[in-house]
Order: structure tokens, then C-alpha cells, then sequence
């Protein structure tokens, strides 16, 4: 298998995506700001003030990261391999009266000169690419100091095992969660590489979210519906997420079993 056909592949499944959204759909703040927006949350407040920053978002999807971005003063930089997500991520911006700059990406290269960004971020996006080649790239257009940061799942969880495979509908055939091992590849290129786990006992969620809900996987794409739902399951998130944080502080060699890890990345 080639790369050209890897990427044919993952362009061909986002444009058609894409083309199945509405911008009522897409929820900007509340992907930032809800209460079970926990890994962007996190990003967030390591980030600091935004304003007047150049940020890349890698591998933007619909936009509603850039847009965030935008709306906290910062210059955004949006790629994606799809270009009807790049015309949906336009098309936000326009509603929230931001601007964007957006690339289609078609190869590993970041089309930005070196020491471009003092942000990068991708969500779901390291599993999808050839990892080495998006490290060098990564590292290549960050400022000295600047930082990188990744929301990527795990592959360890019995739990979401079997959920990825009930939801291989709403996938691409080419991906697949990296292991700390792989993920590990890049670390020699930073001067600094932590990871922060989140969702361990907080999964029950998705468990309300098929027994109780009957909310198909194959159908619905539960990484979404957290966010959407966020008002109806506030309370039960937040005991399940002290319950989380107290665990994991507590036992943390279950950090594996989390659904998903935020990488930080300093160069």
C-alpha cells in the first residue's frame, strides 16, 4: 500500500464527511468549554493567553478548533487532507466572524517555513499519518520553545476495543490508536515530551450511551455525542471524573487503560 492511496483513502471518507454536516451541528465553544471537553480544557490551560499567537491546527476537520482559536485572538493556520472540510471550516469561520488561512495537505510535508508556530495542535490526527515523517515536520515549523499538542486514543482498554470495532463504520480502514511505544518514536526530536491520560472510569458514559440511550456506535460517533450531550450528563461526569482524577493519581500504572492521551511536546 502506498501513501498516495492511504491518503486517496482518508481525503475520499472526510470529503464525503464533510459534505454530510450542517454548521448547526458543529459546536465551537462547547468543544472547548464543556465540561466533558476535558483534554482540550487541559490544552488550553497549558497554552495560556492566545492572543496574537500563530497556531497550526493539524488535521482541522470542520474547524471548530481554529475557529476557537481565532475567537481568542490568535492567528490560526488550518490544514486538513480534505477540501470540503477545509470549505465547511471556512464557512464557520465566516459565522463566528473569524479568519482562517487554510492548506490541503496531500503529502507528510507542512507547507509553513521553519520556526513558523508557537502553537501545534491535532486531535485524532497521529494515528492517521505516517508518524515519523509528521514528527520532523512538526518539529520543523515550531518556534524554538514552542510547544505541540496532541489528543490521540489508546489502544489498551478491553472496553473501547470493542468499541472501535462496533464503530468501524464511522472510521477509516487505515487507522488505527498508537501504543506509548510508537508514540515514543518522535520523542528523541524535543527538548520535552509529557503525556496526560483522561476518560478511565468516565467511560461508563459510553456504556449509558448504548444500554440506556441505544445509541448505536456504527451510527453515532460517541466522541461527538460527549460533547453534544455534555449539559445531560453533567453530573454524572463529574463524579466520575474526581473519581478519575483520585484513581489515577492514586494507581497509576492504570493511566494505559484511559480512553485517550494528550501529548506535549517542546522544542
Amino acid at each position: 500500500m502506498s501513501v498516495s492511496q492511504q491518503v486517496r483513502r482518508e481525503r475520499d471518507f472526510h470529503n464525503q464527511w464533510a459534505q454530510e454536516l450542517s454548521l448547526e451541528e458543529l459546536k465551537v465553544r462547547e468543544s472547548f468549554e464543556a465540561c466533558t471537553a476535558v483534554e482540550n480544557r487541559f490544552v488550553l490551560g497549558q497554552m495560556g493567553d492566545l492572543a496574537g499567537k500563530k497556531i497550526l491546527d493539524l488535521g482541522c476537520g470542520a474547524g471548530e478548533t481554529s475557529v476557537y482559536f481565532a475567537l481568542q485572538g490568535a492567528k490560526v493556520y488550518a490544514c486538513d487532507v480534505s477540501e470540503d472540510f477545509l470549505k465547511v471550516a471556512h464557512r464557520l469561520a465566516d459565522r463566528h466572524g473569524v479568519k482562517l488561512e487554510t492548506v490541503q495537505l496531500d503529502t507528510g510535508r507542512i507547507p509553513y517555513r521553519e520556526e513558523s508556530f508557537d502553537f501545534v495542535f491535532g486531535n485524532g490526527v497521529l494515528h492517521h499519518v505516517d508518524l515519523g515523517m509528521t514528527g520532523l515536520e512538526v518539529f520543523r515549523v515550531l518556534k524554538s520553545g514552542g510547544k505541540a499538542f496532541f489528543i490521540e486514543p489508546l489502544p489498551y482498554n478491553p472496553l473501547i476495543r470493542v468499541y472501535r470495532k462496533m464503530a468501524a463504520a464511522v472510521r477509516t480502514v487505515d487507522e488505527r490508536p498508537l501504543s506509548y511505544r510508537e508514540l515514543k518514536q518522535i520523542r528523541p526530536l524535543f527538548s520535552s515530551f509529557e503525556h496526560r491520560e483522561f476518560w478511565f472510569l468516565s467511560l461508563l458514559i459510553f456504556l449509558h450511551f448504548f444500554f440506556v440511550r441505544r445509541w448505536h456506535p456504527g451510527k453515532v460517533r460517541y466522541w461527538k455525542k460527549v460533547i453534544e450531550a455534555a449539559g445531560e450528563y453533567k453530573k454524572m461526569f463529574s463524579t466520575l471524573k474526581k473519581a478519575d482524577d483520585f484513581i489515577l493519581d492514586l494507581l497509576p500504572f492504570l493511566k494505559p487503560l484511559c480512553w485517550n492521551t494528550v501529548l506535549i511536546l517542546t522544542k
